[in-house]
């Protein structure tokens, strides 16, 4: 395996870097620049599920510990009742384009933890988490390839 693919795919799964540090390191490979795409998309997107878990298993044992079930019970649920009616079809909308805005944390990592933390559906939440890696691993890709330009 090509170092720069490696590197790509390790860049591409860390929470700061993602498919926006992931990309540019792996296009230096001698590989084409599609696949490129789709397994560092793949592997960014291969995040999500793993966050989730985490978190539920996390947040239980988090419970036990008295400082941290006062304060996610009095300011925390606060604010996901408050928003909890609000929620619908356009919350994962916005989660998708909160996603696909190739900008730092604001990838898989932190979308997956925004619909975990207002108890949005995991499935539909995957769905568009997965489409904004895509499109900001699309959109990474044609600007490291010189294709467009954002200034």
């Amino acid at each position: 395996m090509n170092n720069f693919l490696l590197w790509g795919i390790i860049l591409s799964m860390l929470p700061i870097s993602e498919v926006r540090g992931g990309i540019p390191v792996g296009l230096q490979s001698s590989l084409s620049p599609v696949l490129i795409f789709f397994i560092l998309s793949f592997f960014n997107i291969l995040i999500v599920p793993l966050v989730f878990l985490f978190l539920d298993y996390l947040h239980v044992h988090f419970m036990r510990i008295n400082f941290y079930n006062k304060l996610f019970n009095k300011y925390i649920n606060r604010i996901q009742r408050k928003f909890e009616q609000k929620l619908g079809f356009w919350s994962y909308v916005a989660l998708f384009f909160f996603v696909f805005i190739p900008a730092p944390t604001t990838g898989a990592y932190t979308g997956a933890l925004i619909a975990w933390f207002f108890k949005m559906n995991k499935f539909y939440s995957f769905i568009a988490i997965a489409l904004g890696v895509l499109g900001a691993s699309l959109i990474v890709t044609l600007v490291s390839l010189g294709l467009f330009k954002i200034f």
